[in-house]
């Protein structure tokens, strides 16, 4: 594993530090938009006086700290997408890989990094019987994720249900119902905080107690973002038929395109939308860390 000098430098001198993952950039968010969203989220996290981390595998090295340089060689060189799971084939085989929630959480707390920013969760799908690696990995890995709750693809209860299983702690930011992506609130309750102070109050509790999962925060896309549930349903309505044969890791590749498509455009700008009120909320919570 490579950690760049200025993330290193960071965590010696015990300055905040939040990373980021590269699949939205490599998997979630068409050309030429990817590389704009990472530099605007690197953007975002320096003024809010944290030091980004953008997590990848780069021809077989582990990257902490992309430059964008970097991403640019990552995206143009047809990277696989790897969770935790995969890691090992990436780095053998001296693949280029984007990191998923699940592998950016393990690679970030290896590194020393407290807090990750991501869009929204993986969890347990709606139809076949299919649960994303990002549950089983938050249950083992100590850190705090900040994302826009779950997947709009998620059956909701279940994903929740599994949560509270692995003992992984869900808090909603400002609100006592579970967010669902684009969709804004479902009607799923979770234990609400008031304040990023809270929040990081409650990680040193957690240490403290030697509870090793990480702390997922879940926090609400801008109202006026929202895309209805019943808008975005009507589309995955449209894709769910389309969808056969497709299976694993292709999923919310295809599905994210087809939205786009088929919202002209809307649930590209959500999308980004939510990842930079993510970020910001990550780095307020990552100074209070060190506060």
């Amino acid at each position: 594993m490579e950690i760049s000098e200025r993330i290193r430098s960071a965590i010696d001198k015990n300055n905040p530090v939040v990373a980021l993952e590269s699949t939205v950039i490599a998997h979630g968010l068409p050309y030429p938009e990817n590389l704009e969203v990472f530099s605007r989220l690197e953007e975002i996290v320096y003024s809010n006086g944290c030091i980004p981390a953008t997590v990848g595998v780069l021809k077989g090295k582990v990257k902490v700290g992309l430059s964008k340089e970097e991403v640019i060689e990552l995206v143009e060189d047809d990277p696989i997408k790897v969770g935790t799971r995969e890691l090992p084939y990436a780095v053998a085989l001296k693949k280029s890989a984007a990191t998923t929630v699940s592998s950016t959480a393990r690679i970030a707390n290896l590194a020393g990094i407290e807090v990750f920013a991501t869009g929204g969760i993986g969890g347990v799908h709606r139809g076949p019987w299919d649960v994303s690696q990002d549950i089983l990995e938050l249950a083992e890995t100590s850190i705090i994720v900040v994302s826009a709750g779950g997947k709009s693809i998620l059956d909701v209860k279940k994903t929740l249900e599994f949560l509270e299983t692995f003992q992984i702690l869900t808090v909603g930011y400002k609100t006592e119902y579970f967010p669902m992506f684009y969709n804004g609130l479902s009607k799923e309750k979770i234990y609400r905080v008031d304040s990023e102070e809270k929040i990081a109050d409650i990680f040193v509790q957690k240490r403290k107690l030697g509870i090793k999962s990480a702390i997922l925060v879940a926090n609400p896309i801008p109202k006026e973002f929202e895309i209805s549930g019943e808008e975005v349903e009507k589309y995955l309505e449209i894709i769910e038929k389309e969808m056969e044969g497709v299976k694993g890791k292709e999923v919310t590749p295809y599905l994210l395109k087809r939205l786009v498509e088929l919202s002209n455009g809307r649930t590209l700008k959500s999308n980004i939308k939510l990842l930079e009120n993510n970020v910001e909320l990550a780095c307020k919570i990552a100074q209070s860390l060190k506060k």
